[in-house]
C-alpha cells in the first residue's frame, strides 16, 4: 500500500520555527514528558492516531520539529572502497559487491570505524526574500544541514553523493570531513525526481592530512537485503556532527508519496524504499545506511513521526540509483551565474505533479503554456503543450526545479532539453531539443 505524507522544503520562503530575524537560531527540540502509566498510554495513543507525518532527514538551522511536520522525497546513492583513485568514469576502480556474511553483534564499533572516514557533513547557506510584517521585504540568511557520502574521485575532484533537497536552493555549500576540516563544494549534478545530487570538492583545496584521513565508501548490494538483518545509520543528526544508530531492515520495497505543504503538490517516490527502525533524525539526509560488513546499502532520507508512530525510517536502495549517480558524476561541475547574466528559455510554464498528472491525463514535468516569439525555445522548435522533463541530463519535475537548473547557465549557452510532445493519437513522443538561451 502506498503511504502519503506531507513534504517540507527546508529552503522554502515559508519558515516553520526556522531562523528568525535578529539571529535567534539553534533552538532545541522540546523534551518529551515522562511516559504516563500504562492505563493512560492507550488513551493517549488513540487520541494521536492521525498525528503523524514524515520528517526530512535534513534540518534547517533552528528547525527540528514544526507545526507542519515534514515530509520528503527520497533516494539514491552509490560508493566505492578505499581512498584509492576512482575516476569519474567509474564510481570506484576494482570495487566489487561483497557477499560475505557476518555474525550479528551489538558492538558495531569496527564497522563504524571503517565507514566514518567516508561520511561528510554538509552545510548549506541560502539567502531568501521574506515578507515583512509591515508589508515590505527583506533578505534573510537560512542555514541547513545534511550528510553526504564520498563515492569517488577523478584527477581534480572528490565526489560526494547526497539528497537533492539537501543542496536545492543553496547559495553556498560547505563540506566537513571526518578530521573536522571544511572546504567549499559545488554541485555537479542533481535529479529532482529521485532526490539525488552529486557535489564536488576541488582536490587542490584538500590538505594531504585530510586525504589521509578520508576514504571512499564501499558499496553493498541492496537487492540482496533481507528483512530482519542488522542496519546501521550514520549521519549529521540535528547538524551536531556525525552520529550512529542501529536497528534492522524492517521492510523492503516501500512506496511513499509526499505532499509539499506549500504547494499542495503530491509526488511519488522515484524508487521503492528500504524501511528501518534505526533512528533517522533531521540532518541525516544523504547519510549512509550500512550493513554489518560496512557496506553502504542505502541513503537515509526520511522518518515517520508522531505520537502513534515509532521506529519507522526510510532509505534509498543503493542498487536502484547506481546508474543515475554514475551519470551525475560525469556531468560538468556547476557554478551559479550572476543573476543579470543568466540565460532564459523563453517559455511560460506550469508544474505538473504526479497527482495532477493523473487528474488531467498529462505527463508529469513542466507544462509549456506559452513560447515567446523570437526566443531560443521557439527557434529550437518548442511548441505549446510540450512537457519538459530534463535539462542537460538532470530531471526536472516542477518550474522551481527548472529555474534552479537555469541558474547555472549564461546567455548564449546551449542546453539540451528532454521533452514530451503531444501527438494526434493522444500519446506523447520523447524528443530532445538543443536550446540557445537568450
Amino acid at each position: 500500500m502506498d503511504n502519503q505524507y506531507n513534504y517540507y522544503n527546508p529552503n522554502s520562503n515559508y519558515q516553520y520555527g526556522g531562523p528568525q530575524p535578529g539571529g535567534q537560531n539553534g533552538e532545541q527540540p522540546e523534551k518529551k514528558p515522562n511516559k504516563e502509566k500504562k492505563s493512560h498510554k492507550n488513551l493517549m495513543r488513540a487520541a494521536a492516531v492521525t498525528g503523524f507525518a514524515i520528517l526530512f532527514g535534513v534540518v534547517s538551522s533552528g528547525v527540528f520539529l514544526a507545526t507542519n511536520v515534514v515530509g520528503e522525497r527520497l533516494l539514491g546513492l552509490r560508493s566505492s572502497d578505499e581512498a584509492a583513485a576512482a575516476s569519474s568514469d567509474k564510481i570506484s576502480s576494482g570495487t566489487s559487491l561483497s557477499t560475505s556474511s557476518s555474525v550479528v553483534t551489538s558492538d558495531v564499533s569496527k564497522v563504524v570505524e571503517k565507514v566514518m572516514p567516508s561520511i561528510v557533513s554538509i552545510t548549506s547557506m541560502s539567502v531568501q526574500e521574506v515578507q515583512s510584517f509591515f508589508g515590505g521585504t527583506y533578505e534573510q540568511t537560512s542555514e541547513g544541514a545534511g550528510t553526504g557520502i564520498i563515492i569517488g574521485k577523478n584527477d581534480t575532484e572528490l565526489l560526494i553523493v547526497t539528497n537533492n533537497h539537501v543542496v536545492e536552493g543553496s547559495d553556498t555549500l560547505t563540506v566537513t570531513f571526518d578530521d573536522q576540516s571544511s572546504v567549499e563544494a559545488n554541485i555537479k549534478g542533481t535529479d529532482a525526481a529521485y532526490d539525488v545530487a552529486v557535489i564536488a570538492v576541488a582536490m587542490d583545496q584538500i590538505s594531504d592530512d585530510t586525504m589521509d584521513a578520508i576514504s571512499v565508501a564501499t558499496l553493498g548490494d541492496s537487492t540482496k537485503l533481507k528483512i530482519g538483518e542488522p542496519a546501521i545509520a550514520i549521519g549529521n543528526a540535528l547538524g551536531y556532527g556525525q552520529s550512529v544508530t542501529t536497528g534492522v531492515i524492517s521492510a523492503l520495497d516501500r512506496s511513499v508519496s509526499t505532499t509539499d505543504t506549500q504547494t499542495g503538490e503530491t509526488q511519488e517516490s522515484g524508487a521503492k524504499l528500504i524501511q528501518t527502525d534505526a533512528a533517522i533524525n533531521p540532518g541525516n539526509s544523504g547519510g549512509a545506511l550500512v550493513n554489518v560488513n560496512g557496506e553502504v546499502v542505502g541513503i537515509n532520507s526520511a522518518k515517520l513521526t508522531g505520537e502513534s508512530v515509532e521506529g519507522i525510517g526510510y532509505a534509498i536502495p543503493i542498487s536502484d540509483v547506481s546508474d543515475l549517480i554514475q551519470n551525475l558524476m560525469n556531468q560538468e561541475t556547476k557554478t551559479k551565474v550572476p543573476e543579470d547574466e543568466r540565460g532564459l528559455l523563453g517559455i511560460t510554464g506550469m508544474s505538473v505533479s504526479d497527482a495532477f498528472s493523473q487528474q488531467i491525463d498529462v505527463p508529469a514535468g513542466v507544462y509549456v503554456m506559452e513560447v515567446s516569439r523570437g526566443s531560443g525555445a521557439e527557434k529550437a522548435g518548442m511548441t505549446k503543450g510540450s512537457i519538459i522533463t530534463a535539462i542537460n541530463g538532470s530531471s526536472v519535475d516542477s518550474m522551481e526545479a527548472l529555474q534552479e537548473q537555469l541558474q547555472y547557465y549564461a546567455k548564449g549557452e546551449t542546453v539540451s532539453l528532454a521533452i514530451l510532445v503531444p501527438q494526434t493519437n493522444g500519446e506523447y513522443e520523447e524528443q530532445s531539443l538543443d536550446v540557445t538561451l537568450g
